[in-house]
């Protein structure tokens, strides 16, 4: 792409959907309006007007504007040229990581929040494989079905979003993880052959690890607790724990111990009734083997 190009596509972003914060969101909203108003006071202590600024960094003065008052969220390359431009001596760069942690949705931040400090994590899914260990190429394929469809822009950000959660791997000491598949979610033909590929192969690198217990639930087997949705039961250190079921509480979060047994009661009989970690594996082994 010619540098024309890139930044006529950069001044197209001021309309474009997936950088605004969710109302909701005080956080993010207090992020946005604390850059917003650093940026504003770095560009008039070197004494540039708005219009000089846009044309010095390559956005239009109304993205400028709208950055400084708070509404939208800077893209990595704009706070990287107004760093540079503005001779901020780091403090732009600095506010990097709050930003980017604003450009994913409350509901991802906060799941992600409690998958970073989760000392056990059980999941099961009915319908797709967990986002926790799909690949980027899956996860794309998978988002890229939804109605109505999702622009661009907002398709990454989601992706990004997801890849973002699987640092609960790389964690010191890691939490034990457990996860059921339904096996009609891995035959289902989630983007091309190589996508299928490199999702088995994912499935097998991680149901590989000491933390790990990956079981597959067989489509003959007896009904189970876990037709109704998704099961979720995250444990932290202190004790506490909370967890979540489509099909229990409304199916919203919860930590209330006599509903946390419930959902345990459930997930434990769902892990009964699937393979074994060792045939699931070899049954995902067959299944790349055939793809």
């Amino acid at each position: 792409m010619s540098l024309d190009a890139g930044e006529e596509q950069l001044n197209s972003e001021v309309d474009e959907p997936g950088w605004e914060v969710d109302p909701d969101d005080e956080w993010g909203l207090a992020v946005l309006a604390t850059v917003g108003r650093q940026l504003k006071l770095r560009r008039e202590a070197v004494g540039m007007r708005v219009a000089d600024f846009a044309v010095a960094i390559g956005y239009s003065e109304d993205l400028v504007y709208k950055i400084e008052a708070g509404k939208r969220i800077p893209r990595p390359e704009y706070l990287d040229k107004s760093e540079e431009k503005l001779e901020a001596r780091g403090l732009i760069s600095a506010m990097k990581e709050d930003v980017e942690k604003v450009r994913y949705p409350k509901k991802v931040r906060d799941l992600a929040e409690n998958e970073g400090r989760a000392v056990e994590i059980g999941v099961y899914v009915c319908s797709s494989i967990p986002g926790l260990l799909q690949t980027p190429e899956h996860a794309r394929a998978l988002l890229e079905s939804w109605q109505p469809a999702y622009s661009p822009e907002d398709l990454e950000r989601r992706v990004a979003a997801r890849m973002a959660r699987r640092s609960v791997f790389d964690r010191s000491p890691a939490p034990a993880l457990s996860f059921v598949l339904e096996e009609a979610t891995l035959r289902r033909k989630v983007g091309g052959t190589m996508v299928r590929r490199q999702q088995f192969e994912r499935l097998l690198e991680v149901g590989r690890l000491n933390n790990v217990t990956l079981q597959v639930m067989p489509t003959d087997s007896v009904a189970h607790p876990g037709m109704s949705g998704r099961i979720e039961v995250l444990k932290f250190e202190d004790g506490t724990a909370v967890g979540r079921s489509d099909g229990a509480f409304s199916g919203r979060p919860t930590s209330d111990p006599r509903q946390l047994r419930i959902l345990e009661l459930r997930y434990g009989t769902i892990r009964a009734l699937a393979f074994p970690p060792g045939e699931s594996l070899a049954f995902i082994e067959q299944l790349l083997g055939e793809t």
